[in-house]
């Protein structure tokens, strides 16, 4: 067992803030290992500080503060998990980032305190930051849409394009970047606001072995225009000097033959992924819609005497 002080290492409060700090530098959205990582590299966690354990098991203690810093961080709406082991950052959690530093401070121990108090009302076995994780990542109800599957695909393909485009330049590409990380890509944000290259980079996943290193570029173009082979060209250019196998470009709008035609003329390949195709890849996933059960009653027909 290391010797480094248990005490000074930082509390599961403490850890609030920094782990929606942490997701937001991710773009937006992340992977639990992802927010982890991220955690201990932001604080400068040092090997001798993670290798301090718990007394009655071999887990480590700030790993663990983690942990239960994020789950606290669902529980009290700064983060949202659509999904087990996958976070995004919830509007609370961003209106506490735009916070001053101390006004941030204070309303996560606020946070802190009314999640205890629910925790307590309910009667909810929760244990102290140094038990055992029990389904802390679990999932959380989906956003609805408010459309139902009864309504005729373009319409609600339609909906939701808007929707998308409405978002800010930044918000597409982090809602693109957490799209992809429910198919398992692992990736790091680059780029910003007005970038014309890679918007992430990291490894999607070729079987249970073997991946590749893959660039992602996101564009919140207009779900009726298109995209030519020039904005396919360069975005290959720059995701070939930054060492991709592999390229994903997503945007709402189409693409032309020519640009198709360019994606796979040269390496890295792009895989295309325009207005209708997203649709299709979030309704996969199930991301933002509502399913409406409704009873077909001429199913029953074939009962009656």
């Amino acid at each position: 067992m290391a010797t480094f002080d248990r005490g000074k290492l930082p509390s599961y409060r403490d850890l609030i803030l920094p782990t929606l700090e942490a997701v937001a530098s991710l773009g937006g959205s992340a992977q639990a290992a992802e927010i982890t990582d991220a955690l201990v590299d932001r604080l400068s966690i040092s090997p001798e500080q993670l290798a301090v354990t718990y007394d009655s098991r071999p887990k480590s203690v700030i790993v663990d503060r983690i942990e239960w810093a994020r789950y606290y961080a669902r529980l009290g709406g700064g983060l949202d998990s659509p999904r087990r082991g996958l976070f995004v950052l919830s509007s609370l959690g961003k209106q506490i980032l735009a916070l001053p530093e101390g006004e941030a401070q204070a309303r996560v121990a606020q946070l802190d305190r009314e999640v205890r108090a629910t925790v307590r009302r309910e009667r909810e076995a929760v244990a102290a930051p140094s038990s055992e994780l029990v389904e802390k990542d679990g999932p959380e109800p989906r956003v609805p849409l408010g459309l139902s599957e009864e309504e005729d695909d373009d319409v609600w393909k339609d909906h939701l394009l808007a929707r998308l485009h409405s978002l800010s330049p930044t918000g597409f590409e982090e809602f693109a970047m957490y799209l992809l990380r429910t198919f398992g890509l692992e990736l790091t944000r680059v780029g910003g606001v007005g970038d014309e290259g890679i918007d992430g980079i990291g490894l999607a996943p070729i079987s249970a072995v073997l991946s590749s290193r893959v660039a992602v570029q996101a564009k919140r173009y207009d779900p009726t225009s298109t995209v030519g082979r020039e904005t396919v060209g360069l975005f290959q250019r720059d995701a070939s000097a930054a060492g991709a196998e592999r390229a994903v470009l997503v945007t709402l709008a189409h693409f032309s033959p020519a640009a198709r035609k360019a994606a796979t003329a040269t390496t890295p390949t792009v895989d295309l992924i325009d207005g209708d195709k997203l649709c299709e890849l979030v309704r996969q996933q199930q991301i933002g819609l509502k399913t409406v059960l409704h009873v077909d009653g001429t199913w029953f027909d074939r009962f009656d005497a």
